[in-house]
């Protein structure tokens, strides 16, 4: 705790500074020769100064993308590796993490984002506004974001410390003593609902997406609250099972969901399709004839929901300028431009894509066959994983033993070239060419409207059961990609497993899965043993499949659910208990 202390008393004096406006909203640097006097100017009417600071701060949120190492987080899951033996994520998956080595160890970033927004809290006062409501709203939005930087540490450590709106220096006692989770989620909880009058409420699409988009919104409180709500009411936060939880949780997700209604906010499964990423040409080999306009259709419009600029469907993007950065650390590695391959998607995670018909692959009469294992099946798998023999750019992915994207052939990859026979195509615009990048829309969805949905889905059918409402949530998502509704009948636990699984190709590589397996318990089941990928052989211009070994895989449930404390907090605080077995 004496540490990160001392590195937060620097945060103030750290902030970037720059003339932006509202659209540009996160900014990373250090501040150049500024003090409290400057930026919070007595004599600045129009909070020049004051709201960079707060516009600053917005840069400790949830990045999101290659943010671990070069990679996503969710290659440190039963749904990806990194295309790199010698990679640090894959501590989560292999078992290789502890208090020392701790690839995704935000404890110091979310600490210096709570000292940011108490030193703004307890500065901006002085500040003479003229504009009605402007320091209201901007009081609000900063505790927003320090419920959410608090949220970012209580769903790796559980309880941590609550320093409230304290300041401190370095003659103040920092050996601080942890709060327990749940105290922690009433914290969070309970700033969310003091902040929710002094919000924007995002009810006008024009505004939302020229001037709001990327501002903590009412509508971004309300989704932290439901993705808070579901978290605490999960197994492994609830371990009785305590259904007043499940119910809270549905509550806070119907909020959202009424809101749209009610209150005329903005939010919605984006239908779009301003960009057409593929044609029924270039897909031509992966449905039938009767079907492809609707699977093309599917793929589409999953892919323009991550390839715009603005999204009515996301509630909190991370804003960033346009940029190459996602196409040149995943793009598979034959293409000119020199790109880094590094997410490789698991079979494991593949083998999820039901068929287009709304069948799993090894349900009877799926129509599945290794032989042709694309084929016909749910439009997100092309939207999210890149395959042998799916079109990207200017030619045809070659993952086969000795194509371009995987030359040295299974077993023999070094880093860069696919470990389990495949790449990420989320998030990738495929309007470049092969030879140059262009830059891109690459904002991280923190929330989105589908989130919502799925949250719903879940709490509502562990509170209640599968009722009417669970099915529409659930069904609403599918349909968006021209998938069937889900079938009639199913049993509260048969549900619960459809949702999981819905919410598993749904929100893939999204940061969902990584923190999904352990809420729910289930690490232990699916991170013990091997993750899969597969081997493809062109001969005689056949090619065959064959499902491979790609990585062991290690989890202990005794201590893995929760991260250890970082070795440097427990030893400079001795009221640091750490979290058990570590």
């Amino acid at each position: 705790m004496k540490k990160f202390i001392y590195t937060l008393l620097f945060a103030f004096f750290s902030c970037l500074m720059l003339t932006t406006g509202c659209k540009k909203m996160i900014e990373d640097g250090p501040l150049e020769n500024a003090n409290k006097d400057l930026v919070f100017d007595k004599t600045d009417s129009l909070g020049k100064y004051a709201e960079e600071f707060l516009n600053n701060i917005y840069s400790t949120l949830p990045k999101g993308y290659n943010r671990i190492g070069n990679n996503l987080l969710d290659a440190g899951s039963d749904d990806a590796l990194p295309s790199s033996t010698a990679d640090i994520v894959q501590f989560y998956s292999n078992g290789a993490f502890n208090q020392v080595n701790l690839p995704d160890n935000t404890w110091d970033a979310n600490y210096a984002g709570i000292r940011k927004v108490n030193e703004f809290l307890a500065n901006i006062d002085q500040v003479p506004l003229k504009t009605p409501g402007f320091k209201q709203r901007w009081k609000a939005e900063a505790r927003g974001l320090r419920a959410m930087f608090y949220f970012e540490l209580i769903k790796r450590w559980g309880g941590v410390p609550i320093i409230g709106d304290n300041i401190y220096d370095l003659s103040s006692n920092l050996n601080l003593p942890r709060n327990t989770y749940q105290e922690c989620v009433n914290y969070i909880n309970t700033e969310i609902k003091a902040i929710l009058p002094f919000l924007i409420s995002p009810n006008t699409t024009s505004s939302y997406t020229t001037i709001y988009f990327g501002r903590f919104t009412t509508g971004a409180a309300l989704a932290l609250r439901s993705r808070l709500m579901l978290y605490a009411a999960s197994p492994l936060n609830n371990p009785s099972n305590d259904l007043s939880k499940w119910t809270a949780a549905a509550t806070a997700a119907k909020d959202v969901m009424d809101s749209v209604t009610a209150n005329k906010f903005v939010y919605a499964l984006s239908t779009a399709t301003t960009t057409a990423h593929y044609t029924t040409t270039n897909m031509a080999a992966l449905a039938p004839t009767g079907v492809i306009n609707n699977y093309v259709a599917g793929v589409n419009k999953f892919l323009n929901v991550f390839s715009n600029r603005y999204s009515a469907e996301i509630i909190l993007p991370y804003l960033q300028a346009t940029n190459t950065g996602v196409e040149y650390n995943n793009e598979p590695i034959g293409y000119t431009r020199g790109g880094l391959g590094k997410t490789n998607p698991t079979q494991e995670l593949v083998n999820e894509f039901e068929t287009f018909d709304g069948k799993m692959i090894a349900d009877n009469g799926s129509g599945y066959s290794l032989n042709n294992p694309y084929y016909n099946r749910d439009p997100r798998l092309a939207s999210s994983v890149s395959f042998n023999g799916l079109y990207w750019l200017t030619r045809n992915v070659q993952t086969y033993d000795g194509g371009l994207d995987r030359p040295k052939g299974y077993g023999n990859a070094t880093s860069g070239e696919t470990r389990t026979g495949y790449y990420l195509r989320k998030f990738m615009t495929g309007t470049t060419s092969e030879s140059a990048y262009t830059v891109q829309n690459h904002n991280f969805p923190i929330f989105r409207y589908a989130e919502i949905l799925l949250n719903y889905a879940e709490a509502q059918n562990e509170a209640v059961g599968p009722d009417g409402n669970v099915y529409g949530a659930i069904n609403a998502i599918r349909s968006r990609v021209n998938m069937p509704a889900l079938p009639a009948g199913l049993t509260q636990n048969e549900m619960r497993l459809r949702i999981r699984h819905e919410r598993r190709v749904e929100m893939a590589f999204e940061e969902q899965r990584f923190w999904d397996i352990r809420r729910w318990k289930i690490a232990e089941n699916v991170l013990n043993g091997t993750l899969h990928g597969i081997q493809a052989t062109l001969s005689g211009g056949t090619t065959t499949y064959k499902i491979v070994d790609a990585a062991p895989v290690k989890f202990e449930a005794g201590k893995m659910y929760l991260f250890p404390i970082p070795f440097k907090e427990s030893a400079a605080n001795n009221k640091m208990v750490q979290n058990p077995n570590w």
